[in-house]
């Protein structure tokens, strides 16, 4: 059996992978490996924060995605190596490390979130790049909350009711009206956490929000975050990053116990070890999205150097254009099967969406520009027409048609094993407040 490998089960790699296993003629297969066993929805990150949406509703299973059983095959497990000379990857699986012979290689391994952008941000910002960054930031807001009931020192108090999300773009706008409507929303479930000395403060280091969109829509996004309480930075550099808040270039320091950081990404360490011919972090490829100088490897998604021919501009690292890059991965791997010749990359973009907080947002549809809630609707709407299979599409319908009449869910999962009621209390760690206060 001749096999098509692809690294990495996100956007693209998924994409490509579901089309092949369709479409693959007899004595081949696609070999997918993820660390993950599903895809995630990233766009949708916020609203796990913001608790609108649950987690299951962001996130797809591979193996359901890819189709096992035609021409389909998932391995969970990381990439520890990859020999191109002999084509085979060596992989850490749950039965130990595994070997994978390839006679096609596609890398597909996305980025990683870059925590050394701003000094401090490694020890006092939280990431947003993953489901278990979403829930982490979710719980976090819950106990802060549920801190302030507890404590007394006013100070404190102020400290633990201020939320700084550090970057304007799409992940910071949509991370910070989300989770303002839902510090409104449970506020009333926290008696002793007054909802008018919570605070979410967004800082934009540009003198606007959302750089990507047009100047309107930026506007229209800045009235709707101001009009849900959101304090605005715009010109803020933020200089460092403190366990009490940020500091701004020009000196001045933001309070803040929980500070959020949407910006920044950095390769994933794979790229680096094979040695191929990378720009500005990403690996240069052909136009039809081959690695130069090497024939039977290809690489797509935010990975990839990836020229758009309709402009001849480099294709952003969004879901769209990954989605589109791995549908015509797919088309010209099945041309270079049958020796033929491959296409370059060609995409007119439909747009750019972003929700403002709950049933609120901003879109640009092929020059249309929509703002409130029918570009709220939209965005979501995009996002179920992309999910895998007819009844999980109508299962995350119907629950975010619950979600939009009832307020957001507070609880505070912990997954707490029976083992652990069972030994000894660990040590109480010193609050990250207190320890800020003293």
């Amino acid at each position: 059996m001749q096999r098509i490998a692809i690294i990495g089960g996100g956007f693209a790699g998924s994409t490509a992978a579901s089309m092949l296993a369709r479409r693959l003629p007899p004595g081949w297969e696609v070999l997918l490996i993820s660390e993950e066993s599903y895809t995630t929805y990233n766009p949708m990150l916020s609203e796990v924060v913001g608790a609108s949406v649950f987690p299951e509703h962001v996130v797809a299973p591979l193996r359901q995605v890819l189709g096992i059983g035609r021409r389909g095959r998932f391995v969970m497990g990381r990439v520890s190596g990859i020999d191109l000379a002999a084509r085979r990857i060596t992989c850490d699986t749950l039965a130990g490390e595994q070997g994978f012979a390839y006679d096609h290689l596609v890398l597909a391994f996305g980025n990683r979130a870059r925590r050394d952008l701003i000094p401090g941000m490694a020890e006092h910002a939280l990431p947003l790049k993953t489901v278990g960054d979403a829930l982490h930031i979710r719980n976090i807001v819950l106990r802060r909350l549920a801190r302030i009931e507890l404590e007394s020192d006013p100070a404190i108090r102020r400290r633990l009711g201020r939320f700084v999300v550090i970057g304007g773009g799409f992940s910071g706008v949509e991370v910070a009206g989300a989770l303002a409507d839902c510090l409104k929303g449970i506020a009333r479930y926290y008696p002793g956490a007054e909802a008018k000395a919570l605070k979410v403060v967004l800082v934009q280091n540009l003198p606007r929000l959302l750089p990507e969109l047009p100047a309107s829509l930026g506007e229209a996004a800045h009235r709707m975050l101001m009009t849900d309480g959101v304090e605005i930075r715009l010109d803020a550099s933020a200089a460092r990053i403190r366990e009490d808040g940020v500091m701004l270039a020009d000196g001045e320091l933001i309070e803040g116990a929980t500070m959020i950081g949407t910006i920044g990404t950095r390769p994933n360490a794979l790229v680096d070890s094979l040695g191929l011919p990378l720009e500005r972090g990403r690996m240069r490829v052909e136009p039809g999205m081959r690695v130069e100088g090497l024939p039977n490897v290809w690489a797509v998604g935010d990975c990839a150097w990836v020229v758009n021919a309709r402009d001849g501009g480099v294709s952003p690292p969004t879901a769209q254009f990954a989605i589109r890059q791995g549908e015509q991965l797919a088309r010209n791997l099945l041309a270079a099967l049958k020796g033929r010749e491959v296409r370059p990359f060609r995409y007119r973009p439909r747009g750019s969406m972003a929700a403002i907080g709950h049933m609120n947002g901003v879109a640009e549809v092929f020059g249309l520009r929509i703002a409130g809630l029918p570009a709220w609707l939209l965005w979501r709407a995009y996002y179920l027409s992309q999910m895998p299979t007819f009844g999980r599409k109508l299962r995350i319908f119907v629950e975010w048609s619950w979600g939009m009449l009832f307020p957001a869910d507070i609880t505070h999962i912990r997954f707490t094993r029976s083992v652990e009621h069972e030994s000894e209390p660990a040590e109480a760690e010193t609050p990250p407040e207190r320890s800020a206060a003293a």
